[in-house]
Order: C-alpha cells, then structure tokens, then sequence
C-alpha cells in the first residue's frame, strides 16, 4: 500500500482531473448508459426468484405486493440522496468516497476491506450462479442440474465479463444496453401475460388480500431484505461518477428514470405471478417466473429460462462494471494494494482492480450459496447505506454552503437512515443468528490490517518489486490521481 496525501477531505473531483497528460478514466457513460447500468443492475435474479420468499414472511399477497412498493421507495429516496452525495463529491467509489471524505480514513478502510474481499465478490458470484442454474436447466430437463456443471458455467460467466470490462468501456456499457433491453421486454412479457388474466377474471389470489398478514417485526426486516435484494443496484451508479459525462446532470436524471420504470415493472410482474398462481402454489414453486411460463405459456415456457439467464447476466455486468471500480478508488487512495489504483495504458481501463474482483468471486463460487448470501449481504449493505446516508445528514446541517447543484428534502434522508436502522437491528433483536456474529467480527477483522499499513505506512519491500513485475506484465500505469 502506498503513502495516503494530505487532502482536503472534500476536495472536488476536478482537482483529480489536473494535467491532461496524466492518465485517467474516460467519460464516455451518457445517460442512456446510466440508465442501463442502474435499471439492468437491478433486474436481475432477484424479481425471478426472490417473490416466494416474500410472500412467505408477509403471509399474504396484499401485504407482499406492499413490500415490493416499498422496496422501491425506499430505494429511490436512497438514490436521491446518493444524487446529492454525487454532486457534493463528483469522484468514483460510491458509498466508500462518501465515508472517506466525511468521516475519515478508518471507516472508509474498514468498508473497503469489507466490501472488496467479500461483499461484492459474493453478491457477484451468487448471480453468477443464479445465471448458470437458468443457463443450464434446459440441458437437464425434468431433474436438477449437476453442481459442478452449475459452478463451471458461473466461473465461465465471471471470465467472460472479466474480459468484455477489461478490453473497453464502451464495450461494457453496450453489452449492459443489450441485455437490459432484452430483460425488460422479457419482463412486460410477464406484464402483458398477467394483464390478460386479470381481464379474464382471475382474481382469487386477491380475495381477501390482507388475510394471514405477518405481524413480527425480524419476518418483514427479512422480507425487505429480499425484495431489496431485487433492488440491489440502485445506487451503482455513483461507484463509476468520473466516467459520466456531466455527472452532475446524468445522475440525478438517469435515477429518476430508471427507479420509478424498475418499481412499476417489479409490482406489476408480481400481480402477474399472483394472477397465474395461487399463493399456495407460489409458496411451493422453485422458479416462479418458470412455473408462470409453463402455465400461461406453455411450449413456449422455455424462453422464460433463456429471460432469466440474459437477465443475470446482464446484472452481473454491471454489477461486475461498478464493483471494480471500488477496488480501483480503494487502491487509489492507499486503502489496497497499490497495483489495483492503475490503468491499461491503451484501453483506459482499471483491468488489475478488475482481475482481483475476479479472482475473489471464483473463489466464492466454490462455496457459494445464492439464498444465504441474500440475507446476510443485505445486512451488510444497509449497515454502510445508514452509515454514508448519516454522513449526508451532517454535511447538510454543518456544511450547507458546500457547492451542490441538487438538494433533496432533508426528511428523505432521515426516513432512508431509520429504514436502515430497522433493517440492520429488526431480525437481530426478533431472529438473533450466529452467522451475523462473523460477520460483525470479519468486519472489525480489518483493524489487523489498517493500523501496520495504512495507519503506520509499514510497506513491505517484496510488494514494490511485485507490483513493478504487475506494472510491466499487464501494461498498466497510475491514474491521475495518483501519478504526482
């Protein structure tokens, strides 16, 4: 790890974009671009996998469908506040800048530490493995698809997004467009089909809607887990600011667009489920937008499987897109390794941050398990999102005349941190579990690490002649940000 600089903490990004003959991350996000990597982050296997798992805390379709709206405003007021964080600090890393700039080293270090080693990597390997398990299904008809098959075919899709990001941007950003074009139009398929039996009169999963609702506070924390779980993705967009161009524009329009389209498409692809099945049937399914293909589709029920894969992959894009470019801010700023903060000195593209998130998600693959790290990933998540959203609390109330071109109501905010609070705290006071324990003690793991090699600067000498070896193999060279 490198030496960190004495900055001003809530220096302006355009101080990182002084010298233009130094190297630096091109602008070429627009803002149809933006909505793709937000709308196309968020559809993803969540909407195909997780409305059984909410009906089943809720206890009824009336209550399930009000989650799922929920979910969405709660997420659109936590990008509206991430619109503002954006346009206050116009610098990549997302939630990590945010915590770095406002509250200092040690917090941000312990999220980055967190969130490259395991958060991301595992997030990214669980809908890998959702890909590969729609992927393959049609190969193995009538039974369940090998393991091994399963895990080869999810490390083939992490290689191969490894490669479509490192080669060019702009090739990723396409690649996010295509296949977010597709899931959509898969997903008004589902519209259209549950609009038509509802014309038809099949109504009977919503009779007495609210019947059997579910009162115990730890159930619905969990049922918001995961129908945020589908939603996960809204606030993506912040991990990639210096490479929009006119963040300060594209950011909070692009948010508004893609959150209301995915909330609507979300609520009304779970009216079609509910109008295709009963809950009971719902409950029992193992792939709902596959029992729905077969019941309303028929012969044709396959294209839902082929839906399914191009959406997760098309989210692990940009999931994969984003969750780089952590690991590169992280490094950036003295918090990684320093070989991680360079770029291809060609394609402009963080490919060392790239091939370590790629190697860390391989690894989780081996034993990877897409329902549990749901629950526990959504833990985590809402314990940074509080932590950064508080950190906009403050910087509206002591530091108001910090130039900003949009403001949000500082009530959304708040409600957004409470939200937060209820999800991290909910299921351990009513449903206490041992694995939130490791997690709690993974996370303040990283004390062993931060003081000796950030705190202290203690830089092994074998890193700087690894890194020089790196450098020169993968044809890479710091950033503007860090080639003074």
């Amino acid at each position: 790890m490198r030496e960190m600089k004495a900055t001003d903490p809530l220096r302006s990004s355009t101080e990182l974009s002084e010298g233009k003959e130094k190297l630096r991350l091109k602008q070429e996000v627009g803002l149809i671009s933006s909505v793709s990597l937000i709308a196309g982050t968020m559809i993803g296997s969540g909407i195909f996998m997780s409305p059984e798992w909410v009906l089943h805390h809720m206890g009824n379709p009336a209550s399930s469908l009000l989650i799922w709206a929920a979910c969405g405003l709660l997420a659109m007021f936590g990008a509206l506040s991430y619109a503002e964080l954006g346009t206050i600090i116009k610098e990549s890393g997302g939630d990590y800048i945010y915590i770095l700039r406002i509250f200092g080293s040690f917090p941000a270090f312990i999220f980055a530490y967190t969130s490259v080693i395991l958060v991301r990597p595992a997030g990214l390997a669980a809908v890998c493995l959702s890909f590969a398990e729609y992927a393959i299904a049609p190969f193995y008809p009538g039974c369940s698809s090998p393991q091994v098959a399963v895990k080869c075919t999810a490390a083939a899709c992490i290689l191969i997004l490894t490669i479509i990001n490192s080669l060019n941007v702009r090739l990723a950003t396409s690649v996010m467009n295509i296949f977010t074009a597709a899931k959509l139009l898969a997903l008004l398929v589902i519209v259209v089909g549950g609009l038509v039996l509802l014309a038809k009169g099949q109504t009977q999963s919503f009779q007495n809607g609210f019947q059997g609702t579910t009162a115990g506070i730890g159930a619905v924390g969990v049922a918001f887990y995961q129908g945020l779980w589908s939603y996960d993705g809204w606030n993506n967009l912040n991990y990639v600011t210096e490479e929009l161009k006119k963040p300060e524009v594209t950011l909070p329009r692009a948010l508004m667009i893609a959150i209301p389209l995915v909330t609507c498409l979300y609520v009304l692809v779970n009216v079609s489920y509910l109008a295709a099945m009963t809950p009971s049937e719902l409950l029992s399914s193992g792939a709902v937008a596959v029992t729905w293909g077969d019941k309303v589709l028929g012969s044709w029920a396959w294209l839902i499987s082929l839906s399914v894969a191009l959406s997760t992959f098309g989210s692990s894009n940009g999931t994969f897109f984003s969750g780089g470019r952590v690991c590169y801010i992280a490094a950036r700023e003295g918090h990684m390794v320093n070989i991680l903060s360079m770029v291809h000195v060609r394609r402009l593209t963080p490919s060392p941050a790239l091939l370590f998130t790629s190697a860390m998600s391989l690894i989780m693959i081996i034993s990877g398990s897409f329902t549990t790290i749901v629950n526990f990933f959504s833990f985590m998540a809402w314990l940074f999102y509080g932590m950064t959203i508080s950190g906009l609390l403050y910087l509206k109330i002591k530091k108001p005349e910090l130039p900003r071109s949009y403001k949000v109501p500082i009530i959304i905010p708040i409600i957004v941190l409470m939200a937060a609070v209820y999800l991290v705290l909910a299921p351990i006071i009513d449903q206490p579990q041992i694995e939130i324990l490791y997690i709690v003690l993974f996370i303040f793991s990283g004390i062993i690490f931060y003081f000796p090699l950030v705190r202290f600067k203690y830089h092994p000498r074998f890193l700087q002649r690894v890194t020089l070896h790196l450098q020169l193999l993968l044809e890479v060279a710091p950033t503007t940000g860090d080639a003074d």
